[in-house]
């Protein structure tokens, strides 16, 4: 095994999300990138438990990915935080990840509105992009 498959950890500036415990616990460990301008990078270590019969990051695992960090992007955006809630999740695979690859999520917030958000992005592996997002969320402030 290289010490790229064995490194579990993230990149420097990446903390544990942290999400609430429940279904992510078994898609991650997810990971938050630095504070910034705009919403935040959101990243993956692809380890044994994402892995398909092809040794490639299940397709699922990538879609639950962009849902994650399409979400949470929504969900961090204002103060009182959001409570998305997706409506539509469209997911265009590019490339394979594979056992070990560090994978990242950058989110972009194309409108806001009094309900619904919409949101784009990519999935990178390092400077290669693997897959192609968009969503819609339903939303709901305190």
């Amino acid at each position: 095994m290289s010490d790229r498959m064995s490194d579990t950890a993230p990149p420097e500036g990446f903390e544990p999300a942290r999400f609430s415990p429940g279904f992510l616990d078994h898609g991650g460990p997810y990971f938050l990138g630095p504070t910034g301008t705009g919403p935040r990078a959101v990243g993956l270590r692809v380890c044994a438990h994402h892995i398909n019969y092809k040794d490639g990051a299940h397709g699922g695992v990538i879609s639950t990915f962009a849902d994650v960090a399409l979400s949470h992007a929504v969900y961090d955006a204002e103060r009182p935080r959001l409570a998305p809630s997706t409506i539509t999740l469209q997911v265009n695979y590019l490339a394979a990840a594979r056992l070990g690859d560090w994978i990242e999520a950058h989110v972009l917030i194309d409108r806001m509105g009094g309900r619904t958000a919409y949101t784009s992005g990519r999935i990178m592996r390092g400077t290669d992009p693997i897959a192609t997002m968009t969503g819609v969320f339903a939303i709901r402030r305190s």
